[in-house]
Order: structure tokens, then sequence, then C-alpha cells
């Protein structure tokens, strides 16, 4: 699996995980940055209380009461992998990478890709609601 181009020079410890995304978007300078920012915005659109982090070396990361999304950039695509996508409804088929595990689903977007943008601001919306949905509280089994 190839790395990702996580680039962006080391900022000072203060910047929030806003501005690093800021910075990694303008660093990229070409269709990956404009790519990301179009999903980034659709997010925030989706999930207006949606919080970002930066995590794991330089991945952008947007969370509502858990992991919605990762935002990872490579040289030929953009990969936004679902933390919980196996258990998301998929209606126009937008998950087309890492479609082999238990858990996390996956989409490359590549250059010139059409975005459904609609679909993937529900599928973001649904993470951020499964995200919300409380487990039942385990009982114990008695003897």
């Amino acid at each position: 699996m190839p790395k990702p181009d996580n680039d962006t020079q080391a900022a000072p410890s203060t910047a929030s995980a806003s501005e690093l995304i800021d910075a990694r978007i303008a660093d990229l300078g070409d269709w990956r940055g404009k790519t990301l920012a179009r999903v980034r915005a659709l997010i925030h659109e989706a999930v207006p209380e949606v919080l970002e982090e930066w995590k794991w070396r330089g991945t952008p990361v947007w969370s509502h009461a858990g992991i919605i999304c990762t935002g990872e950039t490579y040289k030929t695509y953009v990969k936004l992998t679902f933390a919980k996508g196996a258990s998301l409804d998929d209606p126009k088929g937008l998950f087309n990478s890492s479609l082999d595990g238990n858990t996390r689903r996956a989409i490359d977007i590549h250059e010139d890709a059409e975005i459904d943008e609609a679909a993937l601001k529900a599928l973001f919306a649904a993470a951020a609601t499964l995200n919300s949905l409380k487990k039942p509280a385990r009982t114990k089994k008695s003897h």
C-alpha cells in the first residue's frame, strides 16, 4: 500500500488541527488540495458540529462522538477512510476501497472524478449518527 503524502512541514505546537489541515491543503497546491478542501466543506455542511483533528503524524481526521473519516492524500488519489464504513448503508456505491475488512470502508477519489456530493454528505451524516448511538449497557449473566 502506498504511503500518504504527509509532507506538510512540522507546524508550531500551538497550531490547531484546523490550521494544520489548512496548511496541508495549501502545501498540496494541486487537484488533491482542492479535493480535500471540497470534501472538508461537505463534511462541515453534513455535520456542522464536526471536530477536526490531526493524528498519526499528519492525517486530517473528522470526528463526532468518534471518528467519521480520515482524509489521506496520495500521489494519484485522495482517500476517505470511514472508521465504521462497513456498518453504513451505501446506496450510491461510493465505497470503492478497503472493502475486505470488517469495520472500515474507504472512498478513493482520483483526479477528474465526479463527486456525488449529496451521497457523500449523506454518508458523513450517517457516520456521525452511528457514532452518536449509545451502545446498550452490558448485563451481567447470572450463574
